[in-house]
């Protein structure tokens, strides 16, 4: 009986150290800027949801599109109706890994360039095998995770009209900034 008792203990532990090692935020943020001749357009989402595994090295967010915020409501309106489709397709994510996971102590307080690959989805169209650099900051325990990058509209399938072509840039910079204060 003992041994039965001493082996759910072991295999409990072992369950949440493997559990613990996954960390999310609810509150990160993605933006985008565009730089265009007659007017630069950038957006803000503060409800970025995200996952990563600090011991595997998974990496997941998610991000609703009509969740992004611009100054001008004309904008947000046609980058939800005309661009993005938000209604059609209603988030984005990126599910992929840290591949150079072993280059990273997330035990030990520092800056990390991290590099990610995976796929990256949005407007209905997956892009795989899509890699980026980043960083990964480790202070008192606590994750941030810093990104910017840039993608092409066409990669997507999202249209400009010809009569807009000088107000949108087809490359559009991302940055990407979480901080994981949740343990699951």
């Amino acid at each position: 009986m003992k041994k039965i008792i001493a082996f759910i203990v072991i295999a409990c532990i072992i369950n949440l150290q493997g559990y613990a090692q996954k960390f999310y935020t609810k509150n990160g943020s993605i933006s985008f800027f565009s730089a265009a001749t007659l007017e630069n357009i950038k957006a803000d989402n503060n409800q970025v949801m995200s996952v990563i595994n600090t011991q595997t090295g998974e990496l997941q967010f998610s991000v609703l599109i009509n969740g992004f915020r611009f100054k001008k409501q004309e904008m947000e309106d046609h980058f939800n109706e005309d661009y993005m489709e938000s209604t059609k397709y209603p988030k984005a994510t990126f599910k992929g890994k840290i591949v150079n996971l072993s280059s990273i102590d997330f035990s030990k307080d520092g800056t990390y360039k991290a590099v990610v690959s995976g796929d990256l989805m949005m407007h209905g169209i997956t892009k795989q095998n899509f890699s980026t650099e980043g960083i990964i900051t480790i202070k008192g325990g606590k994750i941030a995770a810093s990104a910017k990058f840039i993608v092409l509209l066409k990669d997507y399938n999202i249209k400009i009209p010809k009569i807009l072509a000088s107000n949108i840039a087809e490359k559009i910079e991302i940055t990407v900034s979480c901080n994981y204060p949740n343990k699951m």
